[in-house]
């Protein structure tokens, strides 16, 4: 398997590795190493992108640190951080990456340049801000909401270069080609994961970083 080495640029690394393999799961569990099991057969199945959900609970960050510990070929990240607590719990943990619901301008300026702030954006005005901002990556979302097509739709508007664009919110495995298709970069998938079928086809279709 192939271990991330990170550079001294953390976002250049994660649009890299997402270029290869534009795909990423969140996973929710009671606590992060109930998730020991699932991160195990998507890791087989050749998955690398898996955001765990930050919760508030005091064992949340070292046993974030055991996950990231036991799997170091993948590309671990943080998912719902929306509080200066959780971004905090997310670099104490060893993250290099965390994906927000919201934009907001403080966290993005807390995280700095060694922990990469996806932020979540849905107006063409955060999209703007995001940018300003200098956020290179963000997350559209909810993006069953918007449709497909709604991405491109800001590019003659707002002009390039968008930032890197990650859908998410109710996508399923068969939402990945037509979205990626419609312009978005890159593809979230969560509570519509489904049985694994549907994502190792999907998963067949890429180079693994």
């Amino acid at each position: 398997m192939c271990r991330w080495l990170p550079t001294s640029d953390p976002a250049a690394d994660l649009i890299a590795s997402l270029d290869h393999q534009p795909l990423l799961v969140v996973l929710r569990s009671e606590t992060p190493l109930a998730s020991v099991n699932t991160i195990s057969q998507l890791a087989s199945l050749g998955l690398r992108h898996i955001e765990i959900a930050w919760q508030s609970i005091p064992s949340w960050i070292q046993e974030c640190r055991d996950l990231i510990s036991s799997f170091p070929e993948l590309r671990l990240g943080a998912a719902s951080v929306h509080s200066l607590e959780g971004l905090i719990a997310a670099r104490e943990a060893g993250f290099r990456y965390v994906v927000s619901p919201v934009l907001d301008p403080e966290l993005c300026r807390l995280a700095g340049p060694d922990l990469v702030l996806v932020p979540g954006v849905m107006t063409p005005t955060e999209v703007w801000r995001a940018r300003g901002l200098g956020c290179r990556l963000v997350k559209l979302f909810p993006a069953t909401v918007l449709g497909p097509h709604y991405w491109r739709s800001l590019k003659a508007p707002l002009g390039d270069p968008l930032p890197f664009c990650i859908a998410a919110g109710g996508l399923g495995p068969e939402d990945v080609a037509p979205w990626r298709a419609a312009g978005v970069d890159a593809v979230t998938l969560g509570s519509r994961l489904g049985d694994g079928q549907g994502l190792r086809q999907v998963l067949a279709q890429f180079s693994s970083p």
